[in-house]
């Protein structure tokens, strides 16, 4: 009887701290433009270093596995499905869990820390409108638009790849991409995408918020973050493949 009452409350709570947040929405949407740009625009550069590589790997190991048993046009259809539905989404999201969710976790962890939370309470400010909510919005917003720049880049590498160093045409490596494409594959890759920023960055702000105990605390409760994003991203793309199938 006594956790199910800790559930309602729970939930509860949950429910009132969400409400107030979107009734404090002139409070932090001028922050969102910010935090867009430092937690998407500002990873940008990492997630296109690891595609092309990605691209890369997957062109070269596809050729080595096919050949001598299917054509070589099907270099294109792994690699654009692979990218699309399970690369692309999962390592952006794994390079960005270690980016964002220890920017998310120390920063608001130092603020915990040197008490410019209850700065914010004492000035009547609700920490979750002001410091979780823009932050979970930018993060869930732009994980996909970085993961879609990811995706192209994967597969541009990957025929670039496979037309210089496999000996594909562009039209052989064109058509397995084409042969095995469905749009769902893309959205569905976006869609994981958005769900792992939601996770990572919200992480990130919870363990932030449970920093104690100076400097220490802060380096515990980042790594903690950066380790239950990676975990929870992992737990996601299996819900995700589920639901595909």
């Amino acid at each position: 009887m006594k956790s199910a009452r800790e559930i309602v409350s729970f939930i509860g709570g949950a429910a009132l701290r969400a409400w107030r947040s979107l009734r404090d929405v002139g409070t932090w949407s001028p922050l969102l433009v910010g935090q867009m740009r430092r937690l998407g625009v500002d990873s940008i550069p990492i997630a296109l270093f690891i595609a092309v590589f990605t691209g890369i790997v997957l062109a070269l190991l596809s050729s080595y596995i096919f050949t001598g048993t299917v054509p070589n046009y099907f270099v294109g259809a792994l690699v654009g499905k692979t990218i699309m539905l399970e690369l692309g989404p999962v390592l952006t999201g794994m390079a960005l869990a270690g980016r964002v969710g220890a920017n998310i976790a120390a920063e608001i962890g130092t603020m915990k820390v040197t008490e410019q939370v209850d700065a914010l309470e004492t000035l009547a400010y609700d920490p979750g409108s002001y410091l979780v909510v823009p932050r979970v919005l930018a993060a869930t917003v732009m994980f996909p638009v970085v993961t879609a720049l990811a995706i192209g880049v994967g597969v541009l590498t990957g025929w670039f790849t496979a037309i210089n160093l496999l000996d594909l045409t562009t039209l052989e490596f064109v058509k397995g991409l084409r042969m095995f494409y469905q749009f769902k594959d893309l959205w569905f890759g976006l869609i994981k995408a958005a769900s792992f920023g939601l996770v990572v960055a919200l992480t990130g702000c919870l363990r932030g918020l449970a920093t104690q105990n100076g400097a220490e605390g802060v380096g515990r409760e980042t790594t903690r973050a950066v380790v239950i994003g990676c975990e929870a991203i992992l737990a996601l793309d299996a819900f995700w493949a589920l639901v595909l199938l």
